[in-house]
């Protein structure tokens, strides 16, 4: 795999994991609420630590394992397939909620004003813990894991990578702050038609994503046995 291969890899599972619409949202809230620096400014940093911690852990724990992760190898066919085969499952559920509730919220903006209003350090906690519980956020930390054991790597550019991957699955968090910082008063009217994009077109992000991401895990991990 090229460099500019295992980069373009490592940004688009990042962006998929970016593209979390609840926590999203959140900052997005908490950019439109009092002290908006301060609040949103730790609500990004505990994503970016959790981020990284995640991936360092697993990534540790594939050196520890010794997997072999290259192409065709049973540990990467079988991690391609699991994860694309619950990524796709996991869009088209959302797909399908998205039709059912028609024109209404979903479910999750009911309860998102309470989960903002939470004290700063719980609401950074839950925020990582449920970045973590995501199904669909594990198998990607995973298969980012996974690339960068297969690229074999000296650890220096393992360090490139992981920084890499942890900017682009913080991006749709960093931009938004980064907008606030330079122009608050400016950029309100933007904040306020993105909460208000994903409060009804949140379930359509994830669908999409998680489709695009799973087909491609799922010819990633045929590809692979077919290699055997």
């Amino acid at each position: 795999m090229s460099d500019t291969t295992l980069w373009a890899e490592l940004l688009a599972y990042g962006t998929g994991i970016s593209l979390s619409p609840i926590h999203v949202s959140v900052l997005l809230l908490l950019l439109l609420g009092p002290n908006p620096l301060k609040r949103g400014g730790w609500f990004v940093a505990g994503w970016v630590v959790t981020t990284l911690a995640t991936v360092s852990l697993l990534l540790t724990v594939g050196h520890t394992l010794v997997l072999d992760m290259t192409q065709g190898s049973q540990h990467r066919t079988g991690l391609d397939l699991l994860a694309g085969g619950a990524l796709i499952a996991i869009g088209v559920k959302e797909l399908l909620r998205s039709l059912a509730d028609g024109d209404n919220p979903p479910t999750w903006t009911r309860s998102i004003d309470r989960f903002v209003a939470m004290p700063l350090p719980l609401l950074i906690g839950l925020g990582a813990l449920t970045e973590v519980a995501s199904p669909d956020d594990l198998f990607l930390f995973a298969k980012s894991a996974a690339v960068v054991l297969a690229a074999q790597l000296p650890t220096w550019q393992e360090v490139i990578g992981l920084i890499a991957f942890t900017t682009g699955a913080s991006l749709m968090l960093m931009l938004p702050l980064m907008a606030v910082v330079v122009s608050r008063q400016k950029v309100l009217p933007l904040l306020e038609k993105g909460k208000q994009l994903l409060f009804a077109r949140g379930e359509f992000v994830v669908s999409g994503v998680s489709l695009a991401l799973g087909g491609y895990l799922v010819w990633q991990g045929l590809s692979g046995l077919m290699l055997h």
